[in-house]
Formats: structure tokens, C-alpha cells, sequence
């Protein structure tokens, strides 16, 4: 718009090309003028306290020295302190290590090293498997389901489950060995992943996986997201189950437990090819 009144000013005015524009007036003399050069920087003005070269050398050594060279400089400071020396404040200190980029931590301490968190990658169906064992609220108070899943994580399908009234290792060796005869898994090409709940960490699931020639596989200890298949799609079954129990309890045909006929392993045989990663730590 400035372009504008600056070319419809020769023509109708100033005060007319704003107007009819919109423009303030200031700031269409403002654009007029040329650009003002930035000011130069000042330098900061030394204090008059502060410490001459020779003694912020001095200072430099004694922090640098073999007592002090390993210490904080609010320690050295202290310490100095009750000897009844002086060089300089504790800030005074730690702007002088500053100026030798010394001013990391001081101390000989052994540092955790940096490294990649391992990952299982699935090119294909049957490659990598993830499973777990999630809780499902029951028709009264205090009465809980355990749902057994196994998740190909490369198709998303669900090879295997099983809903039971504990949770226990021999009930997930029969769901796991059943999945993997009926998928027609072979040995050495199937990695098993899971967390480490007791189940999935037991001496008679690991032997079952030797025989079938399953490597196992275990989320990093104290890492709640390496097992991020299973855990994510127990949430919208959660909410489906909560969803279909409302509605039974509004119809009045809620009746209590399921049937039994209905606590029945099986799969699912939805498919979704895609490329899927897994971080894991192999055991």
C-alpha cells in the first residue's frame, strides 16, 4: 500500500493518496526517509573494581593447581575462606574459568555413554510377533478378564488370543505354540517380543521358544514404550468393550458373565501390509 500512495501522491496529494488508501500519514513520510545506520556497539566500561590481569592470572593458577583442580569453584572459595585469603569471588571464579571454556563439570566422574537404542525390524509377515497380556473389566466390581494377544507387528494382524480369568505362563505357551503351528511359522525365522511382566519373562515359555526355534525378545528394563504395538491397540478394545457393556446395561439384556462358549482363542485374519519398526533389546 505504501507503493501505491507513493505513486498516487504527485498526482491527488498526500492527504488524499492516505485517505483514499488507508495509509497513515505518518508512516508514508516515515517510508520517506532513508534508512538510518545502526548505532555502533559500545563497549562495556570496566568496573574499577574489578581484578587486574596479574591477578586474575594468579587467580587462573590457583584454581588450575593440583589442589583445587578438582573442585568447585564455591568450594575453593569456602576453603580459601577459612585459610583467610581473598582472590576474588565465587562468581569471579567461575567467570575466569569461563573465559578458558573450563567451566564443565570439574570432577573425574565416569560418564554414561551415548548409545542407540536397538531396534527388530519387520520386512515381512511372521517375522516379528509382539504379544502381551492386558486386563479387562468384568460385570462386577473387583472381577477382572485377562486378554491374551499376539500381534504380527508387519501386518498388524492378530495371529492369536485367548481370554482367561488369570494370567498365567503354561496359558500363554499353549496360545503362543497354537499360533505358531497354524501360521506355519518355521524355525529361526520368527522373533517373539514382549515386555517383562512374569509371564513373559518365565523359564517355561523360554523353553518352548528354544524348541520352536523362536528367538525371544524383551522391552529395556524400566522402558515403558519398547512394546508400543500391544500396548496402543489394547486401549480402542478397552473402549469397544466399556462402549458394547453400556449399551447392553441401557437395552436391559446385560446378563453378568459372557458364556463360555465365547472365552475361545482364535485370530484374526485382517491384513495391512506396511513396513513396521519395533524397538526392542533382544535377550
Amino acid at each position: 500500500m505504501l507503493e501505491v500512495a507513493r505513486e498516487l501522491a504527485p498526482v491527488v496529494g498526500v492527504v488524499a493518496a492516505c485517505e483514499a488508501l488507508g495509509v497513515p500519514r505518518s508512516s508514508f513520510y516515515e517510508a520517506q526517509q532513508p534508512p538510518r545506520p545502526a548505532p555502533a556497539p559500545r563497549p562495556r566500561p570496566r568496573s574499577h573494581r574489578a581484578l587486574s590481569p596479574e591477578e586474575e592470572q594468579k587467580l587462573r593458577d590457583l584454581l588450575n593447581s593440583e589442589r583445587f583442580v578438582d573442585q568447585a569453584p564455591r568450594t575453593i572459595y569456602a576453603t580459601l575462606l577459612d585459610e583467610g585469603h581473598y582472590h576474588g569471588s565465587w562468581r569471579t571464579m567461575y567467570r575466569i574459568l569461563k573465559q578458558d571454556a573450563a567451566t564443565r563439570e570439574r570432577r573425574a566422574q565416569r560418564r554414561r555413554p551415548h548409545y542407540q537404542a536397538p531396534e527388530l525390524l519387520a520386512t515381512g509377515p511372521c517375522q516379528v510377533w509382539s504379544w502381551d497380556i492386558t486386563k479387562l473389566r468384568g460385570p462386577q466390581p473387583g472381577l477382572w478378564y485377562n486378554l491374551y494377544v499376539v500381534l504380527d507387528i508387519f501386518s498388524r494382524k492378530i495371529v492369536g488370543w485367548r481370554i482367561e480369568t488369570r494370567e498365567d505362563a503354561e496359558l500363554a505357551e499353549a496360545l503362543i505354540a497354537e499360533s505358531y503351528t497354524r501360521e506355519g511359522v518355521q524355525p529361526r525365522q520368527l522373533t517373539l517380543h514382549a515386555d517383562r511382566g512374569a509371564a513373559m519373562t518365565s523359564k517355561t515359555l523360554a523353553e518352548l521358544l528354544c524348541d520352536l526355534g523362536v528367538a525371544q525378545s524383551h522391552s529395556r528394563p524400566s522402558i515403558s514404550d519398547d512394546n508400543p504395538y500391544s500396548e496402543s491397540q489394547c486401549a480402542p478394545r478397552h473402549a469397544a468393550v466399556d462402549r458394547s457393556r453400556r449399551e447392553l446395561e441401557r437395552e436391559g439384556r446385560f446378563q453378568g458373565h459372557p458364556p463360555q462358549a465365547e472365552l475361545k482363542g482364535g485370530a484374526d485374519r485382517s491384513m495391512v501390509g506396511t513396513r513396521r519398526r519395533l524397538r526392542s533389546v533382544a535377550s
